[in-house]
């Protein structure tokens, strides 16, 4: 148990004081207990007004953070946003966009989105909404959102600078439905493997991935890569449902169990069809909760190999429960555990920090492994416990690698628009393939870019570093002037855990 957070101890403090001089006076300090009582005290006896809403908020928030680092509460202002992710859509415009030099400039409209019938462009910069300027404000993507974003049917009046234009563009836009999706892409890497990234556990996600693996099929998929890497996770039964597309009848997929939980065990299906579907997961440290399960029911019914870095380490079940005014209280009442009996959630640590953190500073040598709880899979194969998925092949850290100037870059929003620009040059002189384009070229043309957004930046890249980055700038580039197909086929080339995976099957 964490040491107890300054507000607690500031509650039960006021505990002892309050309740012995003027307890006796005020009959709320016997009922509903100490926290209810004391916040009750409060709001009838405080020196100065409050805002009880937020004061009980910030209480709740407080109490939580005592059991564990994935029990939360959500404010009614910020639950729909989070629903909206795990449903699958939500009602907006249907633009990507980019705040690049203080402006919101469209990155694409979505496909069969109300902005794309309309013919908003890539490159379009949004100066005026509901004539409230926007540009050169200080805007913030939250700003944006909030703009944007409203109830189906109704309608945004917005107004657009168009490179190469001298009239502005006024647009009245009719808020429509817009998928949320999860599944990033589906596409074959070369003969016979198929290639799918999922992003998160949402509503829609098993119908996404099976609408992928449906039309790889049709181009000859016989052997799949599933790649978790970076997925946080999400919804329970939805893991379930993928894995019993892989798994055989009666094999064990996952099973919970807590304190006042009795043990569920989830078995496969005869369902599946994809049992006989040659299958390999990417996981990383990033991979979590959902994703484990999967690759943890892959992994222990020997169906297939797990490739990559131990994953995160989340394995608590979340159960949500709705308060009176509309918020809710997602609160940790089991645990997972894969079917050779790990658990997958890793040790809490000293505090959040170390917990979020310990997977950036982590070190997993096979020596570590051996020294930790192992277990053993359906065919027999020895499987390591102690928190996370641990891979059956290890993709290793390279530590001379630094990704230091690149993410500084990223986090400047240089790389987003140089691309836009570089696609917006690529457009004019009529390209029509990503085979047209070579990365080389363009990180030479992003150097002088660089130069002249900070003449004092010095871009110096090792090796390994500029030929990731050289293929990120073209991979970025093509997707504004094709889809994500595009993106991933690029990136692919140069993937270590991709490229591992095609050598396994």
């Amino acid at each position: 148990m964490k040491k107890l957070q300054p507000l607690i101890y500031a509650l039960l403090i006021s505990s002892g004081i309050l309740i012995g001089s003027i307890g006796n006076n005020n009959p709320v300090a016997n009922e509903g207990g100490k926290i209810n009582a004391i916040l009750n005290l409060i709001d009838n006896h405080y020196v100065d007004t409050l805002n009880t809403a937020d004061f009980e908020d910030k209480t709740i928030n407080a109490i939580l953070n005592e059991l564990d680092p994935h029990s939360a509460y959500i404010p009614v202002k910020d639950y729909q946003n989070v629903e909206e992710d795990m449903q699958g859509s939500f009602s907006g415009i249907g633009v990507q966009f980019n705040i690049i030099d203080d402006s919101i400039v469209v990155v694409s409209a979505i496909s069969g989105g109300p902005s794309e019938k309309l013919g908003i462009q890539s490159g379009d910069r949004i100066i005026s909404v509901e004539k409230e300027d926007v540009a050169s404000t200080g805007i913030k993507n939250e700003g944006v959102i909030k703009l944007l974003r409203g109830e189906k049917g109704t309608t945004v009046n917005i107004i657009i600078k168009r490179r190469g234009q001298q009239e502005l563009m006024p647009f009245a836009i009719v808020r429509d439905d817009i998928p949320l999706y999860s599944v990033d892409v589906g596409i074959m890497l070369q003969d016979q493997i198929g290639y799918i990234k999922i992003n998160r556990f949402a509503a829609t996600t098993y119908t996404e991935m099976m609408e992928k693996v449906s039309s790889l099929q049709q181009k000859g998929m016989q052997k799949l890569i599933l790649d978790f890497r970076g997925n946080p996770g999400g919804y329970l039964h939805i893991a379930n449902q993928i894995c019993d597309e892989f798994l055989k009848e009666g094999e064990l997929i996952v099973y919970t169990e807590g304190r006042n939980r009795s043990k569920d065990e989830t078995f496969a299906t005869q369902n599946g069809q994809l049992e006989e579907m040659q299958i390999i997961a990417l996981i990383n440290e990033g991979s979590a909760s959902a994703s484990e399960i999967v690759s943890g029911a892959l992994q222990d019914n020997d169906r297939g190999l797990v490739i990559g870095r131990r994953s995160f380490g989340k394995g608590l079940v979340q159960e949500q429960i709705p308060l009176q005014d509309g918020s809710v209280i997602r609160l940790t009442t089991q645990r997972y555990y894969t079917p050779s009996g790990r658990c997958i959630q890793k040790d809490y640590g000293k505090n959040d920090k170390d917990y979020y953190l310990e997977q950036y500073t982590r070190n997993d040598t096979s020596a570590q492994q051996a020294d930790s709880l192992t277990y053993t899979t359906k065919n027999g194969r020895t499987v390591y416990g102690g928190g996370g998925i641990s891979p059956d092949i290890t993709i290793e850290r390279d530590s001379t690698v630094n990704y230091l100037q690149i993410n500084k870059m990223v986090s400047k929003g240089w790389i987003n628009e140089f691309c836009l620009k570089q696609s917006e040059q690529y457009k004019k002189e009529n390209i029509s393939s990503h085979q047209q384009i070579s990365a080389t070229d363009i990180y030479l043309q992003y150097t002088a870019f660089v130069t002249q957004k900070d003449k004092d930046f010095n871009l110096q890249l090792g090796a390994t570093e500029k030929a990731y980055f050289s293929n990120l700038l073209k991979a970025t580039t093509c997707r504004n002037l094709w889809d994500n197909e595009v993106f991933y086929t690029i990136l692919s080339a140069e993937d270590e855990y991709i490229q591992r995976a095609i050598t396994e099957f």
